[in-house]
């Protein structure tokens, strides 16, 4: 996968302009989709997964998994690619995944994937594009 991404909003109204109300309710508010609602869940297409807000490349088709969990699953990510970090609302505590180059909040991670990670990458459809390329 090669890394480019369109040059970011640097602003919030820029990214308001550029967004849909939703969009910008995930990537820039860190909201989430309901379960089973998004466009990729059970899309099955070969291809690149690409961050919804900037165009940077994220994840692999060959990557992606039915974990019943009701997002799209990936079991690996390149790690330059993403930045996680701790994410305690809603009195849980989860690791957080969100996109390097702008920063958009994608989904988050756990340790409960197939091998060879054992990760899933729980992403909401919303926050990603897909290109069968």
């Amino acid at each position: 996968m090669s890394n480019e991404a369109d040059q970011a909003p640097t602003s919030d109204e820029e990214w308001r302009e550029q967004l849909s109300d939703e969009e910008y309710r995930i990537l820039r508010e860190s909201g989430t989709e309901q379960p089973f609602s998004g466009e990729y869940v059970d899309h099955k297409d070969d291809g690149t997964y690409a961050c919804a807000g900037c165009g940077a490349e994220l994840f692999d088709s060959e990557t992606k998994f039915e974990s019943g969990c009701g997002w799209p699953s990936f079991y690996d990510v390149d790690d330059d690619r993403i930045e996680t970090q701790l994410d305690t609302s809603h009195g849980m505590r989860r690791t957080e995944v969100r996109c390097a180059n702008c920063g958009g909040h994608l989904g988050h991670v756990f340790e409960d994937g197939p091998e060879p990670t054992g990760k899933r990458y729980c992403i909401n459809s919303v926050a990603l594009e897909f290109d069968d390329e």
